[in-house]
Parts: C-alpha cells; sequence; structure tokens
C-alpha cells in the first residue's frame, strides 16, 4: 500500500502522547519493558527519558516530535512491512518516520534481541 496524502497528513497531526500508551501496552504485554522501549525510542530519535516525558507531557505532534529528533544514521536500514505499509515504499519523511518508530516497537514485541533491533 502506498500512504495517501490524507494519511500523510493524519500522520502529522497525531499526537505521541495519544500513541506512547499503545507502544507501552504493547510491549509490556510481550513481557518487554517500558525501559526497553525507551531504550529503541532513544537510539531513533536520539531523545533521553526526561525528553520523552516532556514531548509525552507536551502533548507533541508527530510532526513536532520528529522535527526535534535527531535520526540514528543507521535508521534507513529499518525495512519490512508495518500496518500494510512497506517501509521502503513510503516516500514522505515524516510518514516513514513514524513507521520507523513503529516497526521497532513492534520487533520488540515480537522479542527480537536489541542488539538486532538497535542496528
Amino acid at each position: 500500500m502506498i500512504p495517501t496524502p490524507e494519511h500523510n497528513e493524519r500522520m502529522a497531526k497525531m499526537t505521541f502522547a495519544s500513541v506512547y500508551p499503545h507502544y507501552v501496552a504493547k510491549v509490556e504485554k510481550k513481557d518487554r519493558t517500558k525501559e526497553e522501549l525507551h531504550e529503541v525510542i532513544t537510539w531513533l530519535t536520539g531523545f533521553d527519558d526526561k525528553k520523552i516525558q516532556t514531548l509525552i507531557d507536551e502533548k507533541v505532534t508527530f510532526e513536532q516530535f520528529f522535527a526535534q529528533a535527531k535520526l540514528h544514521p543507521n535508521a534507513e536500514l529499518i525495512t519490512g512491512t508495518i500496518c500494510g505499509y512497506k517501509i521502503q515504499e513510503i516516500d514522505n519523511p515524516l510518514t516513514k518516520q513514524v513507521r520507523y518508530l513503529d516497526k521497532l516497537v513492534d520487533e520488540l514485541a515480537k522479542g527480537k534481541k536489541m542488539e538486532k533491533i538497535l542496528r
């Protein structure tokens, strides 16, 4: 599937705070920890725990979230399908970044070893 302009706009306006509890629930349901989730987020974005909490408290959109992030140079190595979209085929940079995060959370929840997730 190729994301539509409307889909990209929805992704940009969605708040990180609205999705974060779902990330936590997903990984904890699979016996992973919030600390491991933060390790994944930190690897991708450069944000520490304090910054992650600030972004949640401020209810930043994903557009604002990734505008402040310093994306890991190996983020482009994140490939595969998430939510029906092939990450490597997404041409909107912000949508691709959100899907990178989704994919990392998915890999964590599936029990992948941290050294494999953090390419």
